[in-house]
């Protein structure tokens, strides 16, 4: 409409004029040509904004590297109860089920038998006493006959040797009396090691003796128990250099023991060992769990999870997972630079824990990663940092003010982490 109101108008100043020909045609295209710079003004689009991104600053943190591992629960020892002598079980001495401590009596059989061969070998000990008494006697009264050559060397040296052997038979007397004795008190059988004592196996009136296959009972001590988990050989390095550090350091490499649904025991735990050889079905490795276990939460058999750390790093370089743009075997990030406009960088990456990626090479402090609105990115293209709103998560807003606040207003990524790994 402006177009035709315009050509409308250069008509009448045309045929207003009184001028020559050539000059009136020139004075038209003129005016014609305004009017077209005007209308294509008036219908040109305004100029795109910037595109709006998150962005999330890099700084150094130190970052402990953990997986998780399923498990099993195992006492720490476990001790059968056997007699060790053989005759009927005559008590039983303690609750089933109950804490025992070490040396506590547990079962009691017969003794009678015991005390009768014990007073038997008593009565042997005294008589070999005797004879050696005797001996003695006879070797005191002939020394100094021999001396004075009044009997014969042979004589003497005959009483020598029954002096000898006599003091033989009281040790072996000896020895046998304490053997029975030994057995009197095997009669009473006591628990070897403190725990929980299951069931009894055997009751009273049993025939018993030390080459049973069945125990009397059993006795487990949990108070500590073991965690037996497996993981992969190609892990085995990461476990390993993290046990050499610990015990250069006298420490220990602290671990996490978690129920099926993942919520953790509040219980203290230690890596003790990895195993030295690998399963040639499964290609793992044992790595041997120990856990304080004072309330008993944890029973042998348990299947557990185990969260152990496998890697340390004190000024660990991460980037979110979202920032990582995959362009077939390649890793690239959108890098600002200092005046706002955004580059593809390439990077090496490691280890994946809670949902940051752990950078190797390709960043360097202080770089701002783009984490949102990478869809309207080009090659050095100048963007506009969103603002924050309502519930927008830290690592993907930028922000003017705070605490929180890195360079440049945005919010940094800086934090340690303890959280499990995942695969590249």
């Amino acid at each position: 409409m402006a177009e035709t109101a315009c050509s409308g108008n250069a008509r009448r100043d045309a045929a207003a004029l009184t001028l020559p020909t050539s000059l009136s045609v020139l004075a038209m295209a003129a005016l014609l040509g305004a009017c077209g710079m005007e209308s294509a003004a008036e219908e040109a689009p305004p100029p795109a904004p910037p595109p709006l991104v998150g962005i999330a600053t890099i700084q150094p943190e130190a970052v402990t590297i953990t997986e998780t591992f399923p498990g099993r629960v195992a006492a720490l020892r476990v001790a059968e109860i056997r007699p060790q002598v053989a005759g009927i079980v005559q008590r039983r001495l303690f609750q089933e089920g109950a804490e025992v401590r070490a040396g506590q009596p547990l079962f009691a059989i017969n003794a009678a038998p015991f005390k009768a061969e014990a007073a038997v070998a008593a009565a042997a000990l005294k008589r070999a006493e005797a004879s050696l008494a005797r001996s003695q006697q006879q070797v005191d009264r002939l020394a100094p006959l021999a001396k004075a050559e009044a009997v014969s060397r042979q004589a003497y040296d005959d009483a020598l040797t029954e002096r000898d052997l006599a003091a033989a038979d009281v040790a072996q007397a000896r020895a046998t009396h304490e053997r029975r004795k030994l057995d009197v008190a095997f009669s009473t059988v006591d628990a070897p090691i403190a725990g929980r004592i299951d069931q009894a196996l055997q009751t009273e009136g049993a025939l018993v003796s030390a080459g049973d296959a069945t125990p009397l009972a059993r006795i487990v001590q949990i108070d500590q128990v073991y965690v037996d988990v497996r993981q992969p050989a190609s892990a085995l390095d990461g476990i390993r250099r993290q046990l050499d550090a610990a015990r250069r350091g006298s420490g220990s490499i602290p671990a996490v023991v978690m129920r099926s649904s993942g919520e953790a025991y509040d219980l203290k735990a230690r890596v003790l060992f990895s195993g030295m050889s690998v399963d040639a079905g499964t290609g793992d490795v044992l790595l041997r769990v120990l856990v304080e276990n004072p309330r008993r939460d944890l029973l042998p058999g348990m299947f557990v999870r185990a969260r152990i750390p496998m890697a340390s790093y004190d000024g660990a370089l991460r980037v979110p997972q979202q920032a990582v743009v995959r362009t077939g075997d390649a890793t690239k990030v959108w890098v600002l630079s200092r005046n706002g406009h955004a580059h593809l960088a390439d990077v090496s990456l490691g280890e994946l824990s809670d949902r940051q990626y752990r950078v190797v090479q390709g960043v360097r402090a202080g770089d701002r990663v783009v984490v949102s609105g990478m869809d309207r990115l080009a090659e050095g293209v100048r963007v506009q940092l969103a603002p924050v709103t309502a519930g927008a998560s830290a690592a993907t807003a930028t922000t003017s003010a705070g605490p929180a606040a890195g360079p440049a207003g945005v919010v940094s990524t800086s934090a340690s982490t303890g959280a499990s790994t995942g695969a590249q």
